[in-house]
């Protein structure tokens, strides 16, 4: 099972994204997916979550300017990121709970991340 992050570059202040992550492998059902970046120098920060119901939470930093959302058929979280900033440049990381087929529990994962870099 691994998670495919797509859609990051290089984009002026006041510009739009839209990151995409894909799901693939042996996957029975997943749960909560969430999108996370890692700013040069900095920790790793939640962004925005959305459970498989479609309930969503954003950073204080994102309200009003990023959305995530998912497509569950296509086992798919996605993440429109509008009016960019200087200070969302960072690697974006997306992350969900997978239960796998045949085997028992739900496993954290993580895909390989995004560079999302905003110029001023």
């Amino acid at each position: 099972v691994q998670l495919q992050a797509s859609g990051g570059g290089l984009v002026q202040a006041g510009e739009s994204l839209r990151l995409s992550c894909a799901a693939s492998g042996s996957i029975f059902k997943i749960g909560d997916m969430g999108w996370y970046r890692q700013p040069p120098g900095k920790q790793r920060e939640l962004v925005a979550g959305i459970t498989k119901v479609g309930s969503t939470n954003y950073a204080d930093s994102v309200k009003g300017r990023f959305t995530i959302s998912r497509d569950n058929a296509k086992n798919t979280t996605y993440l429109q990121m509008n009016n960019l900033k200087p200070e969302d440049t960072a690697v974006y990381h997306c992350n969900a709970g997978i239960i796998r087929l045949g085997v028992r529990g739900v496993y954290n994962v993580w895909g390989q991340g995004t560079l999302v870099t905003v110029s001023s």
